[in-house]
């Protein structure tokens, strides 16, 4: 994704997950044991156990190996530094006239999502493009092992694996085929960069296709979006600026205020852009 550092990682910088699960009768492979191949075997029993086809398990693990780089770049975030005035200074400008464009060219869809949803081209299109450059630039990690790394791993272990388990549940509902799932290095899919949990929970299929897919489909991008937007609480017709009603709805899209405001901003270029 464009910003430096995930949406992701920015709301879990201050997050501790417990590592033990109350849950299974049966001890599991503990994460970080050292034996990352007996870990995913554990974890595929597990996914069957809830009810994840074996198909889609067989499809989406197959040939899984741990990704140093992904934890790498976990070892090394750094606090989200830049001021609002640095940050929108360097994102907005140059994806102005594209927004625009693409306000013009989506107009009718974004009018129909707002009419669904209740929220403003203008802010979904500015996430769009802050997100990934309009879906130019969603990332290239293998989303599926990001996410096994980042579960094998203890840091965050069981936050991960539910991802994961998620993941295979897009697979085994044939949104996308594994090999189609590449994004940022901490699991984030599509051009407004879903987590998986967030892709089952608001995901839509706003063409009516017979797919929700967030990684090539632009209606299906920004419905789900709106969809998301409104499943935090956005209220039709009300300011999204900050001290606004729906400015709290943008920091569940991101916890970092810099790009909240951001958003916001770009949004309110938009609105008045000829």
């Amino acid at each position: 994704m464009t910003p430096t550092i995930s949406r992701l990682a920015l709301a879990a910088l201050a997050l501790s997950a417990s590592i033990l699960s109350a849950e299974p009768a049966v001890a599991a492979v503990a994460c970080g044991s050292g034996n990352f191949d007996a870990w995913l075997a554990d974890f595929k029993t597990d996914a069957a156990a809830k009810g994840i086809s074996q198909q889609a398990i067989a499809a989406g693990l197959a040939g899984v190996t741990l990704d140093q780089s992904v934890l790498n770049r976990d070892r090394s975030q750094k606090v989200f530094g830049q001021t609002f005035e640095e940050f929108s200074g360097r994102m907005v400008p140059p994806r102005m006239q594209r927004g625009s464009n693409m306000m013009k060219q989506y107009g009718s869809v974004l009018s129909r999502i707002e009419q669904a949803y209740g929220v403003p081209g203008e802010v979904l299109v500015a996430i769009w493009g802050l997100e990934t450059d309009f879906g130019v630039n969603t990332g290239k990690f293998a989303t599926i092992r990001s996410l096994a790394t980042l579960a094998y791993d203890c840091r965050r272990s069981e936050q991960f694996r539910a991802e994961l388990m998620d993941a295979l549940r897009i697979v085994q509902r044939g949104d996308l085929a594994p090999g189609d799932m590449k994004g940022a290095w901490a699991g984030e899919l599509g051009q407004t960069q879903f987590m998986p949990s967030s892709w089952m929970k608001y995901a839509v299929d706003f063409d009516g296709n017979g797919k929700r897919d967030l990684l090539h489909n632009a209606p299906d991008v920004l419905a789900s979006t709106a969809n998301y937007l409104a499943g935090y609480g956005w209220q039709r017709g009300k300011d999204w600026q900050p001290g606004g009603p729906n400015f709290a709805v943008l920091q569940q899209w991101n916890k970092s205020e810099v790009y909240s405001k951001t958003v916001a901003y770009f949004a309110t270029q938009l609105a008045r852009a000829p």
